[in-house]
């Protein structure tokens, strides 16, 4: 196991992403500490964590959002660095600032880059943009990503048949000192839309691609070690599509899953050229608030060429069960039929 630099870490964040950070952090015998409100004291991300911290109430500006809480946890619970999970953590520059003032690692770029990239992040929704991982060399791994949007959120995201041409501002991102992941949005004429941090639910896209695990690359950048950044090239880029399964409950209404979601972890594929993964945010049982985002589960693939990877992806969602909470699969499912088919998915 690669020595990090860093043994424990804060995971600011909830649902199927945090999950996914806190499995990746028990891979690299890294400990994990989650933090939670008074509605999610037994959610699946705190079952996961090797300990947990009560933030506040349940409403999120009480609690997942509120940066002096968070600070606080992380102090009593003794660890190392702070890693925030959504953009809208990892892009604020006040949470950043606060946790280097508490004597902590921040798992992401300083206050001052964040400010000057606009502050607060936001989940990008852009129809193309790319993701990458930003060293003080360069932009590495980069991946162009295309997006099926609906309502403004996007829930299919894959690479496209021709690489996204970078605007010069993006190559400037380790100038500025971006240190980490980023998730860029690219604006119909070109420019920067949105420049996010954390792990963005795109971030799946690039780690199918290129056989890379987003956890370790955020803490090898924040670790500050020499050397810290120097990890094999991987195997060579892939195509992959990521899922994300939503909820349709109305807004404020709670439910309770009383099917299985998708298994979390690696899946079983029909081919060898397939890496399928599905990361769920609720077993059965569990409750699904009203006060928080109706992510339900994610699902990549990467496979030789986008039709594959699409037609793997469609499998997991064909097979889903009655999960007790309405959700947007039969939604999805006609974006995959056209990437699987060679078709563009419109976006929405």
């Amino acid at each position: 196991m690669a020595d990090l630099g860093i043994e424990s870490v804060l995971v600011a964040g909830r649902g199927p992403a945090a999950c996914a950070v806190v499995a990746a952090c028990s891979r690299l015998e890294v400990k994990a500490v989650a933090v939670h409100s008074e509605a999610d004291r037994s959610a699946r991300h705190v079952r996961l964590a090797d300990d947990a911290v009560l933030l506040g109430p349940a409403p999120a500006a009480e609690s997942y959002l509120a940066v002096d809480r968070i600070v606080e946890a992380a102090r009593r619970s003794g660890v190392a660095a702070v890693l925030p999970v959504p953009p809208a953590l990892a892009g604020n520059a006040r949470l950043a600032g606060a946790v280097v003032a508490a004597g902590l690692t921040w798992v992401g770029p300083p206050a001052a880059v964040l400010e000057r990239l606009g502050g607060d992040g936001v989940e990008p929704a852009s129809e193309r943009g790319f993701l990458a991982w930003v060293t003080e060399s360069g932009l590495r791994y980069t991946t162009s990503v295309s997006r099926d949007r609906a309502a403004g959120i996007a829930r299919v995201s894959w690479t496209p048949d021709e690489p996204v041409e970078l605007p010069p501002a993006a190559e400037r991102l380790p100038e500025v000192g971006w240190r980490g992941l980023v998730t860029v949005g690219i604006a119909p004429d070109g420019a920067l839309a949105e420049v996010a941090a954390g792990f963005s639910l795109d971030m799946a896209v690039l780690e199918r691609a290129h056989g890379v695990d987003a956890v370790e690359l955020a803490l090898r950048s924040a670790s500050g070690r020499r050397g810290a950044t120097d990890v094999s090239p991987g195997r060579a880029a892939r195509k992959a599509v990521a899922v994300q399964l939503r909820s349709t409950l109305p807004p404020g209404e709670a439910g309770r899953v009383t099917g299985r979601l998708p298994e979390p972890g690696r899946l079983p594929a029909l081919s060898p050229d397939v890496d399928l993964v599905a990361v769920s945010g609720y077993d059965p049982g569990d409750r699904l608030d009203g006060w928080y985002d109706a992510l339900l589960a994610t699902v990549s693939a990467s496979a030789p060429d986008t039709a594959t990877a699409a037609r793997a992806a469609a499998g997991v969602l064909a097979g889903l069960p009655h999960t007790g909470v309405p959700h947007d699969a039969a939604e999805i499912r006609p974006v995959l039929d056209r990437l699987a088919a060679g078709t563009r998915a419109p976006a929405r």
